[in-house]
């Protein structure tokens, strides 16, 4: 029989993760010929969600608990669920019901009809209008931008084939964007549409500094704008000096006229040492991927497991 694994990052999701279990477990009987597989990640939390879940694997022996022992982000979490999943297919999703259980036999069924890889697209978001607008640019940034093609406004609930497992398992490095790592594997794949719902209970732990980095992360992963930037920069910046210049020499030799223009150098040369600050902290960002590769830090810590082998 083959295994579906189910991978849940937690944090802070003690009023959702009793009702998310038994809706997921409903959903499954559309499939009994497939057993199921529920690994639970506490990334840090500060509640009594790890109390729950305990409980939850003390009855059932298909759940699998990994407990960190800090935050280390929602990333590092679904890498490590991902490390441990043993299922034919794997099913990633968040514990706020943001990504709805009654989606996951949709995905199963893509799954069966021979799809390596099957994401879901968020057509409407309860989110307030600055996330809404802050995400559909940055979508369209990082799509326009990026070597491989990233589908628009998919998130981490997906589900993926044990084949693309495999090449995520025995990966090299340390690459934490799961939303650009898995279309650059290239396998086939499908996406399904959903209305994201309003969080149940709980509170985000996405807060706008999170979500700034993991946007970077994203940019600096799987794009070479940054770097691109700098050489529209470099090339802007040659072609207004050269423009001053003749505008000095048509003046003076043509007009006999000289116009004093350090007033706009000094507006230009403003401007241009704001953009070399951006340019330096965009390379900052590169040299502190490289130095987290280098040092070989672990994306996190495990302080404790349940029903794992």
């Amino acid at each position: 029989m083959k295994t579906v694994s189910f991978v849940i990052p937690v944090f802070n999701e003690a009023g959702n993760i009793e009702k998310l279990f038994d809706q997921l477990k409903t959903n499954m009987l559309d499939f009994p010929e497939l057993l199921q597989e529920f690994i639970f990640i506490n990334d840090g939390s500060y509640d009594n969600s790890l109390d729950i879940i305990k409980l939850i694997a003390a009855a059932n022996k298909n759940v699998k608990v990994i407990s960190f022992t800090r935050n280390f982000g929602h990333q590092a979490a679904i890498i490590a669920g991902l490390n441990v999943a043993k299922g034919d297919a794997v099913i990633t999703m968040d514990c706020d019901f943001q990504d709805p259980p009654h989606i996951v036999p949709v995905l199963i069924r893509n799954w069966l009809d021979g799809y390596k890889v099957v994401y879901t697209r968020r057509t409407l978001r309860s989110d307030n209008f600055f996330k809404k607008m802050t995400a559909h640019w940055y979508y369209k940034l990082l799509n326009w931008s990026s070597e491989v093609s990233l589908p628009g406004h998919i998130g981490d609930f997906r589900l993926m084939d044990s084949v693309v497992l495999k090449h995520f398992q025995n990966r090299k490095g340390k690459e934490e964007y799961l939303r650009g790592l898995i279309p650059w594997l290239g396998y086939k794949y499908i996406v399904v549409d959903f209305e994201r719902p309003k969080r149940e209970k709980g509170e985000t732990g996405f807060s706008l500094i999170k979500m700034i980095r993991f946007a970077m992360k994203g940019i600096l992963s799987f794009s070479l704008l940054p770097l691109r930037l700098g050489l529209v920069v470099g090339a802007f910046s040659i072609f207004s000096g050269m423009a001053m210049m003749i505008y000095l020499f048509i003046n003076y030799f043509v007009f006999g006229q000289f116009y004093k223009l350090l007033e706009w150098l000094a507006v230009m040369n403003f401007i241009l040492i704001g953009f070399l600050f951006i340019l330096l902290w965009v390379l900052a960002e590169y040299i502190n991927g490289i130095k987290k590769e280098v040092k070989e830090l672990p994306d996190y810590i495990i302080e404790d497991t349940w029903n794992l082998d």
